[in-house]
């Protein structure tokens, strides 16, 4: 069976991920909140990854980093720590989560990293503009990952 690390996996996108793979997969859920469920195939972490260590972990095949948090509001409501919040959260937290487990996975069956962004980083909408900053640098992260990690 492949263990499946998921970050953010409590709510929304990562929940129904993790949902999805308990059936087939052990899941390593990492998050601040716990998720509503139990299962035989989920381990829990709390963790915010903006401010603590990540949990060791010894073996792995995959990570899915999906941590949520959407300021949604015109530009000129928009502070820098909005910004600075949103970066956090969806860039250097993608970081850490790739440092971390990167070796562990790497060592995987069939490993691979999956990461979310937004159509707001491709076609411009309104009050997202701190969101579609962050994740168009997850974008680059991952474009950056692909070209260095590929055989």
């Amino acid at each position: 069976m492949r263990t499946i690390i998921v970050v953010g996996g409590s709510k929304g996108i990562g929940n129904a991920i993790v949902e999805t793979l308990l059936p087939t997969h052990h899941v390593i859920n990492i998050s601040r909140t716990a998720p509503e469920g139990t299962h035989d195939n989920l381990t829990h972490h709390q963790c915010d990854v903006t401010k603590d260590a990540l949990p060791e972990i010894e073996n792995a095949d995959g990570l899915v980093y999906c941590p949520g948090s959407i300021n949604l509001k015109p530009i000129n409501r928009l502070s820098v720590d909005d910004f600075k919040e949103d970066f956090e959260i969806n860039v250097i937290g993608a970081v850490k989560a790739v440092q971390a487990y990167l070796p562990t996975i790497k060592k995987g069956e069939n490993p691979s990293i999956v990461m979310f962004s937004t159509v707001a980083s491709k076609l411009g909408m309104p009050f997202h503009s701190s969101v579609a900053a962050s994740k168009s640098a997850v974008e680059g992260l991952t474009k950056s990952l692909a070209a260095e990690m590929a055989p």
